[in-house]
């Protein structure tokens, strides 16, 4: 069966720092394309960073601040965040699918597979 679960988020203060965590089973994280999303309340879905195509693409919003990355023997993909800031604040997703996922991908569409998110909470 496959699933991915998120872990690492919480509530911390703007400039700190949180790694989140996606723990992928019946996924090889070499096989799929895999990264993160984000969906702040009344806003869509957006891409925060992702593997794609050998390379890792980070969206503009985070850029110098995020940084995704992964342990194929443990079979886990994660997001690094450092200096944090209150419009950092959202559910984060991790995401799955055989098809080149888009950091500029809005939506619930983005991708096949989503985990059920873990809360990250920035105040000021």
């Amino acid at each position: 069966q496959k699933q991915l679960v998120e872990s690492g988020g919480g509530s911390v203060q703007a400039g700190e720092s949180l790694r989140l965590s996606c723990a992928a089973s019946g996924y090889n994280v070499r096989s799929y394309f895999m990264g993160w999303f984000r969906q702040a309340p009344g806003k869509e879905r957006e891409g925060v960073s992702i593997y794609s195509l050998g390379t890792t693409i980070v969206a503009d919003t985070v850029k110098g601040r995020f940084a995704i990355s992964r342990d194929n023997a443990n079979n886990t993909l994660y997001l690094h965040m450092n200096s944090l800031q209150p419009d950092d604040t959202a559910m984060y997703y991790c995401a799955a699918a055989k098809f080149p996922l888009r950091v500029d991908c809005t939506g619930d569409y983005c991708s096949t597979y989503w985990g059920p998110g873990t809360q990250v909470t920035v105040s000021s």
